[in-house]
Parts: structure tokens; sequence; C-alpha cells
């Protein structure tokens, strides 16, 4: 374990039982909840070092017996095929290790605001980006996450110009983050008469919602205006000023909210205020996350994809990391499939990382 210094375990295992001291205390309130965010953070790794120690010191005592078993060869073979056996484990144990002290993502944990817009395409477009959120929700309810739609705009044929939903739950941002992009879909339209297969695009972008230490909104900042809300008609269209639109003025970002409750459009709308203003701090603060983000979601047009959704052949293919999956009807049901895309790209990345700090040893 040369690459991973004994030092650095050494101080993480040490503030952990700080942490737990701490925390046996009986701290503040704010104090506790803390605490309680760094323990959970740093319990996971200090259980793959204790693993890892434990190991090591088998494979020691291993060689230990190797070597005083110099006249009984039985015994000795017994040894070495156990000391074999351990130092593959160890091998394991080891990458685990490294995955556990690469640099976390600190929205991880975040829920998160899910924004989905009809591309290129059209009615089709629209279509599509009805598949994708019912994809997402059903993703949602499957890992037990509450997903609640914020906002909505809706074509003729019941698809989604637009839809915007908040979901929470444990680590949805640390799954969801690697959706944002633009989702390309190849089929022969429900509008087309002649059964050509047609190319159409949708854009997902995942906002991580910030935590209120993350991010302080001025009030002075924000013009909140309440209008009447448009729609397909109804009794409540147009008869209450119950449309809420907020502008932050240093940043021109305009969010409306137009649900039937004035209380409930201006939470809402400030929810997703507050997530697109952190994440445009996050990508200040991250110049190549920044650029990477750009290049994903773009314009909604079909040429800049980062997945393909091809019905003829029933498969889907994420272009960012080559993988085809001939699951297409499982992907869309929001299922097992969905889930080993994103542990791909999730391996994918934390390869990326391991690579990139191998040079200098984490």
């Amino acid at each position: 374990m040369s690459s991973i210094p004994q030092q650095r375990l050494d101080r993480l295992i040490e503030r952990w039982h700080t942490l737990q001291a701490a925390l046996n205390a009986g701290p503040s309130a704010a104090d506790f909840a803390k605490f309680s965010k760094e323990f959970s953070e740093l319990d996971p790794v200090v259980s793959a070092i204790e693993a890892l120690r434990r190991a090591e010191a088998e494979r020691d005592d291993l060689a230990a017996m190797i070597k005083s078993s110099a006249g009984d060869r039985e015994m000795a073979e017994m040894a070495e095929d156990e000391q074999r056996a351990v130092s593959a484990r160890i091998e394991g144990l080891e990458q685990d290790l490294r995955i556990q002290l690469l640099p976390k993502d600190s929205a991880d944990a975040a829920d998160v605001v899910l924004e989905i817009r009809a591309g290129t395409g059209g009615d089709e477009a629209a279509l599509f980006a009805a598949d994708l959120y019912r994809m997402y929700s059903r993703y949602a309810e499957q890992h037990g996450w509450k997903c609640d739609v914020i906002s909505m705009s809706e074509n003729d044929l019941g698809g989604y110009k637009e839809i915007i939903a908040a979901i929470s739950g444990k680590g949805v941002f640390a799954r969801l983050k690697f959706e944002s992009g633009v989702h390309r879909v190849q089929r022969v339209p429900a509008t087309e008469a002649s059964g050509r297969i047609h190319t159409s695009a949708a854009t997902v972008a995942v906002l991580p919602q910030p935590e209120e230490v993350d991010l302080q909104i001025k009030p002075e900042e924000l013009r909140i205006d309440t209008m009447r809300a448009g729609g397909a008609g109804g009794q409540h269209v147009n008869k209450t000023e119950s449309a809420v639109r907020i502008l932050h003025i240093p940043t021109g970002i305009i969010v409306v909210s137009a649900e039937k409750s004035q209380h409930q459009n201006r939470r809402l709308a400030m929810q997703v205020m507050r997530s697109r203003l952190y994440e445009m701090q996050r990508q200040q603060a991250d110049d190549a996350r920044s650029a990477a983000r750009k290049d994903q979601v773009g314009s909604g047009d079909r040429s800049q994809r980062i997945r393909t959704y091809n019905f003829p052949q029933g498969r889907v293919t994420d272009h960012r990391i080559g993988l085809t999956l001939h699951r297409l009807g499982e992907m869309l049901e929001g299922g097992a499939a969905l889930d080993e895309l994103i542990d791909s790209l999730i391996t994918d990345h934390q390869t990326s990382q391991l690579a990139a700090m191998a040079g200098g040893g984490l």
C-alpha cells in the first residue's frame, strides 16, 4: 500500500475517534448535525482502512509461518497458498480504499432539481421529453426517493416542451449527476403516417439543491412578481394572480412557477432559483466542470448527444463510455438497466480520477 501514505490513514482514524467522542459528549444541535455528517462520511473509510490492515497483518503472519515451517514442506505450501489468496484480497481492498479516498463532490448528498426540455424534433421531441421524465420518476420511485413536479409546459399530444421537478432522497445527485446532457431518440413517431424513423432530442439538466449554508441570497437581489396563470382553460386559469415570477437581478436568471397556490409557487420558484444559482457557483469554481456541462447540455441539437435511444433495435448507447445495452424497455421503465448504466458511468469517472492521481499518489 505504498501509494497511500500511512500517516494520512492514521490522521483519518484519529479524526474518526475525535468525532465519535464529540458526538458522545452531547454537542449543540448545529454541531451535532455537522459532526454527524462528517462522521457518516468518514465511517466507511475507516472501516476500509481497518479491513485492509487486518488483511496485511494476516499476510505478515503467514509470511512468518512460512519462514518457521522451512522443515515442513506440506505446512509451508499450505501457508503459501493462503498467502497468495490474502495478497489477492489485499489488492482489492487497496483499490476499494483508493476509491474511498478520492475527492468527494460536495453536492453528492444533495437533492436535485431535474429540468427536461424538448430539443430538435417538434412534437416528437416533446413526447420523448415526457418519456424521459417518466423514466426518471419511475427510477426515483424504485429507489424510495420523492419526486414532485414544480412546473410543466405541455403540447397538445401530452408531451412536455419543458418539465421541472424536485427529487429528494439519499444520494440523489451522486446517482443522477451524469444524466445531464442531450438525449437522442430514433423511432417512428406516433405522428408519422409513412412509418419513417425520425431522430429527435431532449436536454436533461440535473442541478443539486444547496443547503442554506451553501448559498445565501439577499432579498434585495430578488424581484418577485405575481401574475395570472396561463394554460388550456379551467376555472382557475386567468382568474387569480397565483403564478409567481422571480428575477435574480445580479445574474438575470428568471424562474416562473404557475401552480394553484401562490404560496406554493413562491416556495417552488425559490427552490429552482437556489439550484440554478448554486450550479452557477459550482461552474465558476471549476472551469473544467463548467466546460464539460456546456458540452453536454448544449442547445438541444441532435448532434450534441451523450446517449441515443434506438427503438427499432431496442438498444440504448451511452456515447461517453461506449456502452450499449439492448434493454430499451427496461431502461425507459427506470429499471435495472438504468442502474447498470449509471454504475458504469460512476466507475468510469472513478477510474479517470484514479489515473489522474496515480502519478502523485493519493
